[in-house]
């Protein structure tokens, strides 16, 4: 069975820095391009960043120059390093993977929390 766990969210204050990890399990996720996604309460989930099988990674301009993705395939794991974080960052963060690399999303992780308050 083919599974993705996230972990590492918790409470950052502003300013400060979260690493979040997607570990698959069932497959390699070498063979994936993964992605990193957020939600809020009453809004749609939306992208953080993608990483492709290459390693050549994308990001929306909201996040550019503060989250960076990358992947150890070896450990079978995709990383999200969040630094600078502000308050409207505050989310649950969800990785996602698709064999394909057309935007849609087979599998998705159950969700971390992110909270960024003083």
């Amino acid at each position: 069975q083919v599974q993705f766990v996230e972990s590492g969210g918790g409470l950052a204050q502003p300013g400060g820095s979260l690493r979040l990890t997607c570990t698959g399990s069932g497959t390699n996720i070498g063979a994936y391009t993964m992605g990193w996604y957020r939600q809020t309460p009453g809004k749609q989930r939306e992208p953080v960043g993608t990483i492709m099988t290459t390693g050549t990674d994308f990001y929306p301009n909201s996040v550019k120059g503060r989250f960076t993705i990358s992947r150890d395939n070896a450990k079978n794991t995709m990383y999200l390093q969040m630094n600078s974080l502000q308050p409207n960052d505050t989310a649950v963060y969800y990785c996602a993977a698709d064999l394909l690399s057309g935007g849609t999303w087979r599998y998705w992780g159950q969700g971390t929390q992110v909270t960024v308050s003083s």
